[in-house]
């Protein structure tokens, strides 16, 4: 897997995330990320009202306006022609 945006990173939080919501191991392993960046990601996605955290369950779940971001986000990737970058040596 190449480098990410962080755009891209937090398309994968939020898409594990919908629904009823998931466990911060999932996510994790969803998203491929480490421990650390997961909590850092969580962090700002929560303080940005992307992302709730349920704390009877224990579970993260994106919200409205997150789901409004994965929806706009799509349709950009959809917009924007896919690139290979193809190195000659």
């Amino acid at each position: 897997m190449g480098n990410r945006s962080r755009t891209e990173i937090v398309d994968s939080i939020l898409d594990a995330a919908k629904g009823e919501g998931e466990t911060k191991t999932k996510i994790m392993y969803f998203a491929f990320l480490s421990y650390n960046q997961l909590n850092e990601y969580l962090s700002i996605l929560i303080e940005n009202n992307l992302l709730e955290y349920l704390d009877g369950t224990r579970t993260f779940k994106t919200t409205e306006k997150g789901l409004h971001f994965l929806q706009m986000h799509n349709e950009i990737k959809k917009l924007l022609p896919q690139t290979t970058t193809v190195k000659n040596d």
